[in-house]
């Protein structure tokens, strides 16, 4: 039984100590671990120099019962991967009673899985490349005949683009494969688009600018997201006033199809022979350090990171506690 009431619309806040105590969860122990770590590290110096009373939380570390034995009043969620955007960390503070940011449970838990959320998206209108579930050795030739190469062979439920390989050749299919499952037993084959990456962000019901991203290497891979100086992110996109609303709108509804609040981040490519965006993913906890895409996008329309940070905090407001703390 959730020990939280949904109220559907976050607030503005005026004053820092309108939040109360503030936990930053990251860490964790998914294999994003690296990522989170530099994420909630900035998350948690924004908040501070804001004036907020944020403290840093790993649940690795420290049992996340222990929000509720050291009266946290919400949690700035910057956990990357499985167990912190996966539904798991949402469920145990709807039970614990503590107001968090960004996904409900559902949400998360289905946006972690690549392969239930195209089937959602696509249920909803959206267009998104075709693809077939790799689950035994004979599906491979199944994906190479419907699929086609290239492809991208993915395991469903990882971020970051972990686990995931550009296929060009047939002898290339079963070691991907092979790498996907390695991360995660459900694992799938996916047309790859040649053309142009977009990420559009969604902050508090509304998309910001679209991003345009150039990868130096085969596609957008881990290395590419957050170490490599050389992919190339293009804000303003280029994409004319027409198609840059087309975009925003998908994304917008991709996000409300899936019961996505608060904030997230949601990924296309653009078909360079029809011109046309196919949906790939949503990032319901997308990354947020130096090379990351939402500062980005925010920055061009005038949000400092730190005020990103706020109003992410403030998507914990849509959440409040049954039974109020009591007054001390």
């Amino acid at each position: 039984m959730s020990r939280l009431v949904t109220t559907g619309a976050s607030r503005r806040a005026q004053l820092a100590a309108e939040f109360g105590k503030v936990a930053v969860l990251f860490g964790g122990d998914s294999t994003e671990r690296e990522i989170s770590l530099l994420t909630g590290k900035a998350v948690l110096a924004a908040l501070k120099r804001r004036g907020v009373d944020a403290h840093g939380f790993d649940p690795r570390d420290t049992p996340v019962q222990t929000l509720v034995s050291e009266d946290f009043d919400r949690a700035w969620i910057a956990l990357h991967g499985p167990g912190g955007e996966d539904g798991l960390i949402q469920g145990a503070l709807e039970w614990l009673g503590v107001p968090y940011t960004g996904s409900g449970v559902l949400a998360s838990a289905l946006t972690m899985d690549k392969l239930k959320t195209k089937r959602v998206v696509m249920g909803a209108g959206t267009i998104a490349p075709e693809y077939a579930v790799l689950a035994n050795a004979g599906d491979l030739g199944t994906a190479l005949a419907t699929v086609g190469l290239p492809m991208m062979v993915k395991p469903a439920a990882q971020g970051s683009s972990v686990g995931i390989t550009k296929v060009k050749t047939a002898a290339e299919l079963k070691p991907a494969v092979e790498a996907a499952r390695a991360v995660d037993p459900i694992v799938f084959a996916e047309r790859f688009i040649t053309g142009d990456e977009y990420t559009v962000a969604v902050l508090q019901g509304e998309a910001l600018p679209s991003i345009r991203i150039r990868p130096a290497t085969e596609f957008y891979d881990y290395e590419a997201k957050y170490f490599r100086d050389d992919t190339e992110y293009h804000c303003p996109s280029g994409l004319p006033g027409d198609a840059e609303a087309e975009l925003a709108a998908a994304a917008v509804a991709a996000f409300r199809a899936t019961d996505c609040q608060g904030w997230g981040r949601v990924d296309f490519m653009r078909d360079v022979t029809n011109g046309k965006f196919y949906f790939i993913e949503i990032n319901t906890t997308p990354g947020m350090t130096d090379h990351s895409l939402v500062p980005m996008a925010a920055r061009h329309v005038g949000i400092d990171f730190d005020e990103l940070v706020w109003r992410v905090l403030e998507t914990s407001f849509c959440r409040e506690r049954k039974h109020p703390k009591a007054a001390p």
